[in-house]
């Protein structure tokens, strides 16, 4: 799965906050998450947030 930094990953379950939508600030085989909603920044591996992701929002579209 093609996923960038600065995309925004809407998620299957919700974060504790609430938000469902998180920015990417780093790829690579683990991804920098941050939650649109309350700024919380997580280390998750890829595959894991792989199985999870219901929809890729590109900027600019």
């Amino acid at each position: 799965m093609d996923i960038r930094p600065g995309d925004i990953l809407e998620l299957k379950k919700p974060h504790p906050c609430g938000e469902k939508r998180w920015q990417v600030l780093r790829g690579g085989i683990e991804l920098r998450l941050k939650c649109e909603g309350c700024g919380h920044v997580v280390l998750v591996p890829r595959s894991k947030i792989e199985k999870n992701i219901r929809a890729v929002i590109r900027p600019g579209t």
